[in-house]
């Protein structure tokens, strides 16, 4: 079934969010059924996100009114950045979607989905207050942030900035529609449309030309995913071939590098005794020569055996590890090699969707998958009934 994502940029009410006190458009008996993810004081988190930035920013300050004493206080009464922004989305209308639906009941599980990602998306967006709401006409969510970047060369080099907080996470302005916050809503509703494929629903994109997320979009974009995460994993396991590889190769100069030790003690005069001198007693010969030499030979060899064995130990836990990673390379170059060739299929596919789309009409495709998908729900109720009756 199509529903259409409504996104709006809120007032920011924390407490009627809340419900500490309840419009004349809330269903107390209702209330109970909303969920409250999170809900800090403001200041609060203020003090978390900048307090540390704001120290040494005044610390650096030589003249004292170019000190901040409440950097709250400075961004509520100014007029460059507002103290947080809010985001209300919400599925379908009170119509198609009512709350008291089961419907609605649906439209509540995605837009739950949707929310456990958020913060995971959205790093440089700290999330104070949010609560999705099921006591008014429409299930909807609010989601409260504060917008911070760091590192800046102005002003708290961690500060409040929506645009530079977006552009952090690649949202950066283009053409007048195309502003970073439009390009964030819009990413946004696509991970709300994907939340809601889940639970049954596709995005009805009203007033643009842009096609529905269909089941073969859908899975498209989630092999998509699959296969960069594997490529990454991929990427990560090679570089770390690499450097083992040129550690067990050291460790083979080392060994070598022991063998010409050993072939230098045999051999080379400075480890050899000398011959007596004339008539010294052998006494003498002993304490001069030999006893030094034995022990100078003692502490070397000791030395030389430790390190030896040390390296031997870690070349065998090395060639092993080696053995270890090359197994797993295997095995992500056949996932990898799988996930490409589920991707062709699926593009494929997806080419064939589009074309009975222009051939037939999207609106009779539309009526088809609607019907396939009755008759499937269909068949789960009839499943879950008879395990039902069999418990």
């Amino acid at each position: 079934m199509k529903r259409t994502i409504s996104a709006e940029v809120g007032k920011g009410s924390v407490n009627h969010n809340s419900r500490k006190f309840k419009a004349a458009n809330v269903d107390p008996e209702r209330t109970h059924l909303n969920i409250e993810y999170c809900n800090e004081p403001i200041k609060q988190v203020y003090h978390k996100l900048f307090d540390e930035a704001l120290e040494r920013y005044n610390a650096k300050q030589t003249r004292s009114d170019r000190r901040i004493d409440d950097y709250y206080e400075k961004i509520r009464t100014g007029k460059q950045e507002k103290p947080f922004h809010e985001l209300i989305l919400q599925i379908g209308n009170k119509d198609d979607t009512g709350s008291e639906t089961e419907i609605g009941e649906q439209a509540k599980a995605a837009l739950d989905e949707y929310y456990q990602g958020f913060r995971e998306r959205n790093p440089n967006l700290y999330v104070f207050s949010a609560h999705l709401h099921m006591d008014e006409a429409t299930p909807h969510i609010h989601i409260d942030f504060v917008p911070f970047t760091t590192g800046s060369k102005r002003g708290l080099d961690t500060r409040v900035s929506l645009k530079q907080a977006l552009a952090a996470q690649g949202f950066r302005g283009g053409t007048r529609g195309a502003t970073e916050w439009n390009q964030w809503v819009l990413s946004e509703k696509k991970e709300l449309a994907i939340a809601m494929f889940r639970h049954g629903f596709e995005w009805e994109q009203k007033g643009t030309h842009e096609e529905h997320l269909s089941v073969i979009d859908y899975k498209k974009q989630e092999r998509t995913k699959e296969l960069a995460a594997v490529e990454e994993k991929l990427t990560d396991k090679s570089e770390e071939f690499k450097v083992l590889a040129k550690r067990i190769n050291n460790l083979e100069d080392s060994e070598q590098s022991y063998q010409d030790m050993e072939d230098k003690l045999a051999h080379d005069p400075e480890y050899q005794l000398p011959e007596p001198q004339g008539l010294m007693s052998a006494k003498s010969y002993k304490a001069k020569f030999a006893e030094p030499l034995v022990k100078r030979l003692k502490k070397l060899i000791k030395s030389v055996l430790v390190r030896y064995f040390k390296v031997q130990d870690s070349y065998y836990r090395l060639n092993k590890t080696n053995g270890e990673l090359y197994r797993d390379n295997e095995g992500l170059t056949r996932s990898n090699d799988r996930l490409k060739e589920e991707n062709t299929v699926l593009r494929e596919q997806n080419r064939d969707y589009a074309l009975l789309r222009k051939v037939f009409g999207s609106k009779q495709i539309d009526d088809l998958v609607a019907q396939a998908r009755e008759v499937q729900q269909a068949k789960r109720r009839q499943r879950q009934r008879s395990y039902d009756y069999e418990r």
